[in-house]
């Protein structure tokens, strides 16, 4: 197997994103305390209300979730007596200030030295259904591109996504690899596009999907090395 392509899911695979996101929603909160007084302590299941109704008027956000999330604090603004203008001000303000939190992350230690390694023998991607920026984080020079959902609207496990990942990489899905940890956005996903697919499990849980991954790793440092192995089997 010549291995041409290698693509990275980000969240939950490059960094832990539980308490990245919880502290980018608390940042959001205060940032709407300081500056948005009149929306008040608004209740979170008023906010999945009108994320729910917004999608059913607009479908198409679905896959856009920075959109999506501007859309709804535009709406809950509106409800709390701003005007059009001011509500949509301080949506897009309120968004950056979630989105610059979303960013405060801890990429894994062993992430940048891996991915330095790889790029010196393929092609690296990213196929993400989030809005990490990799720009924003210093990771941008290793990738030779970045694919977001949002971009497209596609989400994962969409064939279509990795379909167009290989096709911004120059690869085909019989030279191309994914990694993420998700057992069925990341390992099915690509696998149905045709890539094999690495399951990255840290926590070193057990299978329990239908089609098993092409191979699983622990940590980062294993990708080289397993890699390797893959092409001494051609």
């Amino acid at each position: 197997m010549t291995i041409e392509l290698i693509t990275f899911d980000l969240d939950d695979t490059l960094w832990d994103t539980a308490p990245v996101i919880a502290s980018a929603e608390a940042v959001l909160r205060q940032w709407l305390a300081d500056n948005a007084p009149d929306l008040g302590d608004f209740p979170v299941e008023r906010l999945w209300t009108i994320r729910t109704q917004v999608l059913s008027e607009e479908p198409n956000l679905k896959h856009r979730i920075s959109a999506l999330r501007r859309r709804v604090l535009f709406r809950a603004l509106q409800d709390a007596g701003y005007d059009q203008w001011r509500a949509s001000e301080l949506a897009d303000q309120g968004f950056e200030a979630f989105l610059h939190a979303r960013h405060q992350l801890e990429i894994f230690p062993e992430v940048e030295p891996t991915l330095e390694i790889l790029a010196n023998h393929f092609a690296l991607g990213v196929v993400t259904n989030g809005n990490a920026d990799v720009s924003r984080l210093g990771l941008a020079d290793y990738f030779k591109f970045a694919l977001c959902a949002e971009d497209i609207g596609i989400a994962k496990p969409d064939a279509r996504l990795f379909q167009e990942a290989l096709q911004r990489g120059g690869a085909t899905a019989q030279t191309a690899v994914h990694v993420g940890d998700h057992p069925g956005d990341d390992i099915a996903g690509a696998q149905q596009a045709g890539l094999r697919a690495v399951w990255f499990n840290p926590a070193g849980k057990a299978w329990d999907a239908d089609h098993a991954p092409d191979a699983q790793i622990r940590s980062l440092t294993e990708l080289p090395g397993l890699l390797a192995g893959w092409h001494s089997q051609r």
